[in-house]
């Protein structure tokens, strides 16, 4: 009975976020020429994966690459759903000194302690230079492109380099599926 009342507060909490993520579209609409990013797909009925779920139970500091400071973007909301959740969020942005309360780095390279997932929010032909760098970023287990992302040459290059990697996949969406199947 428990897991049951866990699992439905789980899905009233992502409904919740997802409808307090069109409110914020709502308040902040993209301006003239914005390109538009939707939210993550909120969790179907596929299963998570056992691999997945011990490596963000084990995980504490999360880098997003490309994390905006605006509400509306699903790299901002995906990363406050992680940062409620818990983690530490290390944002990666070329502008701005803090987003989410959190100093921003303008580089990977800039990135001198450890870190366990980078996360990352760029056009797909754009993800291979920030793969090489980020599987040099100390402590990384895991790279994850996120929903909607694919590339097979970063996924050569961080598996070269020894890394986890995932691609198309929503890390906010998948932490979701692990806690409704009480693998968190």
């Amino acid at each position: 009975m428990r897991g049951k009342i866990e699992e439905g507060i789980v899905i009233v909490f992502a409904c919740f976020s997802f409808l307090s993520l069109k409110f914020v579209i709502q308040l902040f609409p993209k301006k003239e020429g914005e390109e538009e990013m939707e939210a993550c797909q909120l969790p179907s009925s596929e299963q998570a994966q056992p691999e997945l779920c011990q490596l963000l139970k084990e995980s504490k500091v999360i880098v997003v690459v490309g994390l905006s400071p605006k509400p509306h973007r699903a790299s901002h909301q995906v990363a406050k759903y992680l940062q409620e959740q818990g983690y530490k969020i290390v944002p990666v942005y070329p502008r701005e000194e803090k987003i989410l309360g959190e100093k921003v780095y303008r580089s990977l390279e800039e990135i001198d302690f450890p870190v366990d997932i980078v996360d990352i929010f760029r056009k797909s032909e754009d993800t291979p230079p920030v793969v090489e760098k980020a599987v040099k970023v100390p402590g990384v287990k895991c790279i994850f492109l996120q929903e909607g992302i694919e590339n097979e040459e970063s996924r050569r290059i961080a598996q070269e380099a020894g890394k986890a990697f995932y691609q198309d996949r929503c890390l906010m969406v998948d932490h979701i599926r692990c806690k409704r199947e009480g693998l968190l």
